[in-house]
């Protein structure tokens, strides 16, 4: 992206998905300084019409010759579409922020969560990472502790949404509880498990050798990439639940010295991106119906970890909206400091 030039012309490539329709919220809800939004969807999306700011705009299909005088291209296609059409962005001038997990691990790439590392953007060659759902939901937190008391040592548990499998998991979830209720069989297609009332691993394929599945994978290797730690432990176990919006995670922190509940709670009070949840007395925390729609992760259930006789681990609780902060507020918050 040019430098001195007047407010950017935006490109959203996936507009009509779960994420695309996010970004264009966020972009709108946050008065995003821009020149122009253009949205790009695959062929059978062409010719929608999305409303931003009191118009309605065209969804037009995206094809080589999609990002001429293209500033920022924010992309939520999937994998494929960003391998194949973010180096065509760059080429054409445009700064890409990519959702997908193409270019994650990649060394040329920042993976960036602006409330952690938003100093990695000034080495970006064109394509920005944005991280994925579950790694800035859980991570995002804990950067304030790690940053005044190292965390060697992560094991995180996952509660995911059907928002993380996209619209189509969500009608899925839908139709099947709806289903449940009314005595109708009803055969699932979007995801590999009854959905209704029922919880499972996470959809992704599993590593023969490590046991863990891909989305576990993602979390540890993009916790010491976004934190800069490679030394730093994790283990996840990643499971999908009946809920329609809204990532919750169950995290054991360990640190290199004793730290207390009392402490991360100082530490978090004034943290941002995170709202404080952590009411014993009603038994009130971090739930995913309060989560959805909200900007900030939500924090609580802090409390001693009564299995580390030295006084070095802590036990909390995070819920948090992954179409906002866990990709569309995200990507929208990469392209502002950019």
């Amino acid at each position: 992206m040019s430098e001195g030039r007047g407010p950017p012309v935006v490109a959203i490539v996936g507009a009509t998905g779960a994420v695309g329709v996010e970004l264009i919220r966020c972009l709108e809800e946050r008065a995003f300084p821009l020149s122009e939004l253009r949205l790009f969807a695959s062929a059978r999306s062409a010719g929608k019409m999305l409303a931003f700011r009191g118009q309605s705009l065209p969804v037009r299909e995206l094809n080589e010759h999609s990002f001429s005088g293209v500033d920022i291209a924010l992309f939520s296609a999937g994998g494929s579409t960003s391998k194949r059409f973010a180096p065509i962005a760059v080429r054409a001038g445009a700064t890409v922020v990519d959702n997908s997990s193409a270019f994650r691990m990649d060394a040329g790439v920042p993976l960036v969560v602006p409330e952690i590392n938003p100093h990695t953007l000034r080495t970006h060659q064109g394509i920005i990472a944005n991280p994925n759902c579950c790694a800035i939901i859980a991570i995002t937190p804990l950067w304030p502790i790690h940053r005044s008391n190292r965390i060697r040592r992560l094991t995180l548990a996952t509660y995911q949404a059907a928002s993380g499998a996209g619209a189509a998991a969500m009608q899925e979830l839908l139709e099947s509880t709806r289903a449940y209720l009314e005595g109708r069989a009803y055969q699932h297609k979007v995801l590999p498990h009854p959905y209704a009332f029922n919880l499972f691993s996470h959809n992704t394929s599993i590593d023969p050798v490590t046991g863990y599945n891909d989305e576990e994978t993602k979390v540890i290797q993009e916790t010491r990439k976004i934190f800069g730690d490679p030394d730093i432990r994790v283990s996840a176990t990643c499971v999908r639940v009946p809920v329609l919006r809204a990532h919750s995670v169950a995290i054991t922190l360990e640190c290199e010295r004793p730290i207390t509940p009392s402490q991360v709670r100082e530490l978090l009070q004034s943290a941002p991106g995170v709202k404080l949840v952590d009411d014993a007395q009603r038994n009130y925390f971090p739930m995913p119906q309060d989560a959805s729609g909200q900007d900030p992760i939500l924090v609580g259930r802090i409390r001693q970890d009564l299995s580390d006789p030295g006084g070095r681990s802590i036990c909390l609780f995070v819920a948090g909206d992954q179409l906002l902060k866990g990709a569309a507020l995200n990507a929208v918050q990469i392209a502002e400091a950019l």
